[in-house]
């Protein structure tokens, strides 16, 4: 798929590294005095997480779920965070005005045929040697076996890693490098999997009640004195706008 010079994986065969997201961006990203653009941010734990180990930095969060976004402006924040609700493709910001782009797991949301847009739009307002820090979750591995069953992401995933190749291969952004790892994932029960992933509502996934029964059984092969704990395999790219 890609024809640059570092060569780019889709999937990696041999993830090793268990680790939670924070020890990989704070690896690679310098977040203190930084204006830190946030896109997709969801329920904006990464969010939180990142505006109290650095207080100096400033957070733009934006996420299009408007029912999600409403929570994000009633909930308590830190006062280096500012919600808003603009999507990826069309970023009401000034050009050159943002330090550090992230994505967390949200690119494959955007719709296939704007993310060429989005990521013209985050060359567009990153600095000269900003950087775009991009996570997706990779299609494989016994917990998205289970997820697939339901939302069956394969095609947005592939179509996500493609836009980060052309842009690269196009010249719009440069890759720093490429990181695997494999985020933890816990539930207490088959109740609490349910509340989180069928009931979404950034996505109308009307899951049967066969899916729902076959999601279980596969839960339940997992399932130990402490709950199920699976791991989540995600890929990084970190690019950079050339100065």
């Amino acid at each position: 798929m890609r024809t640059t010079e570092v060569r780019m994986q889709l999937i990696h065969p041999n993830i090793t590294r268990t680790c939670k997201e924070a020890e990989i961006y704070e690896s690679q990203l310098t977040l203190d005095d930084m204006t830190i653009l946030e896109l997709g941010c969801g329920k904006a734990d990464h969010t939180r997480n990142i505006a109290h180990a650095h207080p100096s930095a400033q957070i733009i969060a934006s996420e299009v779920d408007a029912i999600q976004h409403a929570k994000n402006l009633a909930s308590e924040r830190p006062s280096n965070i500012r919600f808003s609700d603009f999507g990826a493709e069309s970023i009401p910001l000034a050009d050159r005005s943002i330090d550090v782009v992230m994505m967390f797991r949200s690119l494959h949301h955007v719709p296939i045929d704007l993310m060429d847009k989005a990521f013209g739009e985050i060359h567009r307002v990153l600095k000269p040697g900003g950087l775009a820090y991009i996570s997706e979750p990779v299609f494989a591995g016994p917990y998205n076996e289970m997820s697939r069953i339901y939302n069956d992401e394969e095609r947005v995933r592939c179509a996500a890693f493609g836009a980060v190749c052309r842009a690269v291969e196009n010249g719009l952004l440069e890759l720093v490098s490429e990181t695997f790892f494999q985020s933890p994932v816990q539930y207490r029960d088959f109740a609490e999997f349910s509340k989180k992933h069928f009931k979404a509502t950034h996505e109308v996934r009307n899951v049967t009640d066969a899916q729902k029964a076959e999601v279980e059984r596969l839960f339940n092969t997992h399932l130990g004195p402490e709950g199920v704990k699976l791991a989540q395999q995600v890929r990084v790219d970190l690019l950079r706008k050339r100065g």
